[in-house]
């Protein structure tokens, strides 16, 4: 049996410390109030006889004080309680040293292996860890209800992020770079005028990644689409010094080319600053932006021709790669590509298809660009194309004052995800139990979910300069609260969800891929969409449902369900559930 400790771990179980705290507690009492040594052993082979193979430490306690009292020791009970009590203040006290300690000895290999993109061996990264676990320790002790903390031990539900909780920052977002290019943006205090040229407005977009990177946890992105004007400056500026020098002197045919030629040559300069840039940046949190760059072209856009050509050397720059130490051309881990498919670009005779190709290409060198359909997202999203977060999660389409849509500048307040295959584990089959037992852990979602939501009411924008006064979220005064910014649908905050192939199986004995597992996987859906759109009616606030990609979580789930239910075929026994975008096919 594995005893689950109150700071997540798994350890085995140990008859001898049940024993140690009932006689440390039978030296309290009278004589004729102790517990006798068999007594002790009834208690100890009552919990072994419950055949659990996994439990929580505060569970076994409860059946302590419940034997206790079924065998009349009252007083011995009440004395296990203090016992108990006693050491929870202890424990309150300190709990990190452990973590913190084996973090820098390099022993603590559930968080070197929890993030792929940091290296636990940096001073730096080790910064942020150490931050983090002091955040994950206050957080459990002191900011979540207990049952909260108790339902992510379980694995009912994940709380993300807990090492960043105890800081009024969130989660992904859209970067509102048009207004920080076009009407400068501040940083450390520094005005940064509108740009230009396109390599300025290149770095200029960097600075502000990097900034953005270091005041929230998650992913961010950036619409490429509003460099074209740029690209389109530094033609007009070259054309005119060009225009001026050698206007009489040389052909109209010969000059272009020459401002061809140097224009192309600050576009890949300008391309190759955001790449090298991105990566080569290292954030206060230890790594490099977390970043997606969306290229897509509008048909009504007056700089498409520019953006079409940044599109281009983008892709032809991220299928060549960048070196590493040893010189080796290979694949960075950032920024993110997210290519749109449309009508001038869909592989049937338009203008743009050469980029479609190129594209590919990268695709099946790079494993980048994610492709997006243009004609499936207007029709999801009343017309809209528009770019994921970093952490790949459609915001829902909001309108401003003016009845204008808006999808940069806004973000997510955080993620809870459930964990639906335990649903379908405890259900056993029965399905008028399973969804009433996924209604009550809903429940526990939303008041998890209204944590985080409350951790970030009356925060003021001093904060983050860069997100709440200077133009990536937000203009806002000096003092000002971002409250407004949290409801009415302008920011999400997002139930997630893992195992839906996994659930449909063990509630149907398919996959969602057939008939029979389709009904049930998309009835499901439904009432977890359901439960959002409530949620947002009864409070104003934007909930969102969201299919969670977080690989590790999907070993988490896995882990604690094949320990506490052992292993069940198609579904622990291969030490992870899915994540939403996957489905497992046996061949």
């Amino acid at each position: 049996m594995k005893i689950i400790k109150r700071d997540g771990r798994a350890v085995d179980y140990d008859r001898e410390k049940i024993m140690i705290a009932i006689e440390k507690a039978n030296k309290e009492v009278r004589p004729k109030e102790r517990a006798s040594k068999d007594e002790i052993k009834g208690i100890i082979h009552y919990i072994e006889e419950l055949g659990k193979k996994r439990m929580l430490v505060e569970d076994i306690q409860d059946i302590i004080e419940e034997q206790l009292m079924e065998i009349g020791k009252y007083e011995l009970s009440k004395k296990y309680i203090v016992y108990r009590y006693t050491r929870a203040l202890v424990r309150k006290q300190n709990t990190t040293d452990e973590s913190i300690l084996g973090l820098i000895r390099n022993e603590n290999k559930e968080l070197a292996e929890e993030n792929s993109n940091k290296n636990t061996l940096l001073a730096s990264t080790q910064r942020d860890y150490i931050a983090g676990e002091v955040s994950r320790d206050l957080t459990k002790r002191l900011l979540l209800p207990e049952k909260i903390v108790k339902a992510d031990n379980e694995g009912i539900l994940h709380f993300h992020d807990a090492d960043y909780f105890v800081q009024p920052i969130f989660n992904c977002c859209l970067i509102n770079i048009a207004d920080m290019l076009d009407n400068g943006t501040v940083m450390n205090g520094k005005l940064i005028e509108s740009p230009k040229s396109f390599e300025v407005a290149c770095t200029v977009v960097t600075q502000i990644i990097a900034a953005v990177a270091s005041n929230q946890y998650g992913g961010q992105s950036v619409d490429l689409i509003h460099l074209g004007k740029y690209l389109r400056k530094t033609y007009d500026k070259f054309k005119k010094e060009m225009q001026e020098k050698y206007e009489e002197k040389i052909t109209e045919d010969l000059l272009e080319e020459i401002i061809q030629d140097r224009l192309k040559a600050e576009l890949k300069a300008g391309v190759q600053t955001i790449q090298y840039q991105i990566n080569t940046l290292m954030t206060t949190n230890g790594q490099s932006p977390f970043v997606t760059l969306f290229l897509h072209l509008e048909g009504n856009d007056p700089y498409i021709k520019e953006n079409a050509m940044i599109i281009e050397e983008v892709l032809r720059q991220r299928i060549q790669g960048i070196k590493n130490e040893k010189g080796v051309y290979v694949t960075p881990a950032f920024p993110k590509l997210v290519y749109v498919l449309d009508e001038c670009n869909n592989l049937t005779g338009g203008e743009y298809d050469y980029l479609t190709k190129l594209a590919v290409k990268c695709s099946s060198k790079r494993m980048y660009p994610d492709y997006i359909s243009a004609k499936k997202m207007r029709e999801n999203y009343e017309g809209n194309v528009f770019s994921p977060m970093g952490c790949r999660s459609f915001l829902s389409p909001w309108k401003d004052e003016k009845g204008n849509y808006q999808f940069e500048g806004r973000f997510n307040q955080g993620v809870v995800s459930i964990n639906l295959p335990q649903i379908g584990i405890v259900a056993d089959g029965d399905e008028e139990k399973f969804w009433k037992e996924l209604d009550e852990r809903l429940e526990l979602c939303k008041e998890a979910l209204m944590c985080r939501h409350y951790a970030l009411l009356g925060i003021k924008s001093d904060i983050s300069p860069i997100h709440w006064q200077y133009g990536a979220i937000a203009r806002l005064k000096k003092e000002e609260t971002i409250d407004k910014l949290l409801v009415g649908g302008y920011s999400t905050i997002s139930l997630g969800y893992i195992g839906l192939y996994e659930v449909t199986k063990l509630m149907t004995g398919e996959s969602q891929t057939t008939e029979k597992g389709h009904q049930f996987a998309i009835k499901l859906m439904k009432r977890l969409r359901e439960a959002t759109d409530k949620w947002k009616k009864e409070t104003n606030i934007g909930f969102a449902l969201y299919g969670t990609p977080a690989e590790s979580l999907c070993y988490k789930f896995a882990r604690i369900d094949k320990e506490k239910f052992g292993i069940i075929k198609d579904v622990t026994d291969k030490g992870y559930y899915t994540n939403s975008y996957h489905v497992d096919f046996i061949y």
